[in-house]
């Protein structure tokens, strides 16, 4: 049986709202999905850089709120 697991990367944007993408990982094959536009991606390699990239360009969001 697989085992699944959810992640998420946040990220606020200028005008305070939070935008979150979720990076679910079946077995080797990892999903990123938008919360915000449910922009959806399949990512073997680097899921995280990829979802950081997506709030970045298509939301502005750049605040990381761990301070990261």
């Amino acid at each position: 049986m697989l085992q699944i697991n959810t992640s998420k990367v946040s990220r606020w944007d200028q005008h305070g709202r939070e935008h979150v993408v979720q990076v679910q990982r079946k077995g080797a094959q990892r999903t990123i999905r938008c919360d915000t536009c449910g922009w959806r991606k399949n990512a073997q390699f680097l899921p995280w850089l990829k979802a950081e990239e997506h709030l970045a360009q298509e939301h502005q969001a750049t605040v990381d709120p761990g301070g990261g």
